[in-house]
């Protein structure tokens, strides 16, 4: 990455997370709600942690990994309806007059999604050691859960981007969002898929990649180090974050010249 593109990544990435930090609408609910949806659960589910079978006595330890994957979920609406807003506004036409490179665009405006899902990432973590959360993998394992959760946060982000240049369009990205949850629902955050009896919901559940995303940060917790569960994590959040940052360098460029 050359100098100029530097200086531009770095003033658009100021740009992005004063905007994402002067949002409190946005900010807060993305700190908040996922905190209230792991009380809710765990207060209604804690007795599943009896089951024979489940990997753990303490559904607290289980649910937590839930909290990152609807912090990153905030990222993919948060992400896409600052850059949609950039094009109603014609930002982005604007810039398409200057020298500014496309790809510095793109990184910029992901700069914001990084550091809230850092700080989203370290508060629903510091909660669940408050909590009581011991995570089996050290304190190494601490770092590394935030980690992932950020990174899968900035894959996220990523599809907002993608789909804020493809539709240009704000209110679009906030009507997918309940489609974005059903992923999260029809996933293994509530129960491990080998203990989901339904047949079809079991196999939903299995072929969904956000059930390795939550698998990957919960085996950090639950477990200690499970090579496959975090190769699996980590690697879908990586192939999901290069994809959608490539399609979202594509749906730019397409974007950039019709302005």
């Amino acid at each position: 990455m050359t100098r100029p593109l530097l200086l531009q990544v770095g003033h658009l990435a100021r740009r992005s997370v004063l905007r994402t930090l002067r949002q409190p609408l946005n900010v807060v609910p993305s700190f908040v709600f996922p905190l209230i949806l792991l009380a809710v659960n765990v207060g209604g589910l804690d007795t599943a942690a009896r089951i024979p079978g489940f990997p753990t006595d303490s559904y607290l330890d289980f649910a937590l990994a839930f909290t990152f994957m609807q912090g990153a979920l905030f990222a993919t609406t948060n992400a896409g309806t600052d850059l949609a807003r950039d094009i109603q506004t014609g930002f982005l036409n604007r810039l398409s007059l200057t020298p500014m490179r496309s790809a510095a665009l793109l990184l910029g405006q992901l700069a914001g999604v990084v550091v809230l899902a850092l700080i989203q990432a370290t508060l629903y973590l510091t909660v669940g050691l408050l909590a009581g959360v011991r995570p089996e993998s050290g304190v190494v394992g601490v770092f590394l859960i935030v980690f992932l959760g950020v990174l899968i946060a900035l894959a996220f982000g990523a599809i907002g981007a993608f789909l804020a240049l493809r539709t240009g369009s704000g209110e679009a990205i906030q009507a997918l969002f309940p489609l974005f949850f059903v992923f999260l629902f029809m996933s293994s955050m509530n129960l491990p898929r080998n203990l989901i009896e339904i047949e079809w919901f079991r196999t939903v559940a299995t072929i969904n990649p956000v059930s390795y995303l939550i698998e990957g940060i919960r085996s950090l917790i639950i477990t200690g180090w499970d090579a496959q569960a975090l190769a699996l994590g980590f690697g879908l959040a990586v192939g999901i974050g290069a994809v959608a940052v490539a399609a979202a360098s594509v749906a730019l460029r397409g974007r950039l010249a019709r302005s």
